[in-house]
């Protein structure tokens, strides 16, 4: 068997092209929706990520201001960048590039940040909005997970979905959120690590795996059920090569499976401008 792939540029294009859509229309009433970034130190992968959000936003007609902070910057730096930009109301969208250096409390500035500009989705308020199911912006990588499987017309609704890894950016999260009444949701949702000495057990049931460990190589065609869905979420680099959770070789076991490169990537950063264009909406409605 050879997997169907399941892309993610097709999935982001179709976003991306309602969030500019959205942004033409506000842009007509006199409103430029508007994305901050904060970036703290000079680590070239983390400025790499900037450049791309903003190359993205220049794109859609998205305003972008930066704030780039020195690597010995203090917390109380940080936090009155964050208020800064809380309380300017052209700014719609807030991002805090992670990770900052070790010295920072990373947590806690998250915490500073308006709520209602946390285009990232991992503000506590909104992740307590997702867990009991008010609107709020939603954590990207989740969201864009449930919008591929979506667009690629992968059943969910009723089906058992194993997620292998809790962690809070992106296992947790998916869990509450493919567990939620909707068409696209609604699914049985079994949540495992590799704190369970038999992970794998589960895994192989699943009907729909989603890898979000951010182990190299963890998911081998042994731990698939034939058939299954397998979305690949997790993932580390060395240096500049991407090492993704799941191994290449599922694709000989999986129904419909992501690929190494191009899969979960594009659906994040278009979720992150579908937070920010809905964040516009909401404050200038």
């Amino acid at each position: 068997m050879t997997a169907r792939l399941l892309p993610g540029k097709p999935v982001a294009d179709r976003v991306l092209a309602d969030v500019t859509a959205r942004a033409d229309a506000l842009r007509a009433r006199g409103v430029t929706p508007s994305l901050a970034t904060i970036l703290v130190g000079d680590d070239d992968a983390s400025a790499g990520y900037i450049r791309i959000k903003q190359k993205q936003a220049a794109e859609l007609g998205i305003d972008s201001p930066h704030t780039h902070l020195p690597q010995d910057a203090t917390q109380e730096r940080l936090v009155a960048a964050i208020r800064g930009y809380n309380d300017d109301p052209a700014v719609h969208g807030l991002l805090i590039q992670y990770p900052v250096p070790g010295h920072l409390d990373y947590d806690a500035a998250l915490a500073e940040m308006d709520p209602d500009k946390d285009v990232d989705g991992m503000h506590p308020m909104n992740m307590g909005r997702l867990a009991v199911g008010l609107p709020g912006p939603l954590p990207c990588t989740p969201a864009g997970i449930e919008e591929l499987l979506a667009f690629h017309e992968i059943p969910v609704s009723g089906r058992e979905v194993v997620i292998l890894g809790r962690g809070a950016t992106l296992g947790r999260p998916l869990a509450m959120l493919l567990a939620q009444k909707r068409p696209t949701a609604n699914a049985a949702v079994t949540v495992v690590h590799t704190g369970v000495p038999d992970w794998d057990r589960y895994t192989r049931r699943a009907e729909i795996l989603i890898a979000a460990a951010g182990v190299p190589g963890i998911i081998q065609p042994e731990h698939v059920k034939p058939g299954a869905t397998v979305i690949g979420g997790g993932v580390r680099y060395s240096g500049k090569r991407l090492l993704p959770d799941v191994d290449e070789s599922c694709a000989e076991v999986a129904g419909a499976i992501t690929p190494r490169v191009g899969g979960v990537g594009p659906t994040t950063v278009a979720m992150l401008f579908r937070n920010v264009i809905t964040a516009a909406e909401k404050a200038t409605k």
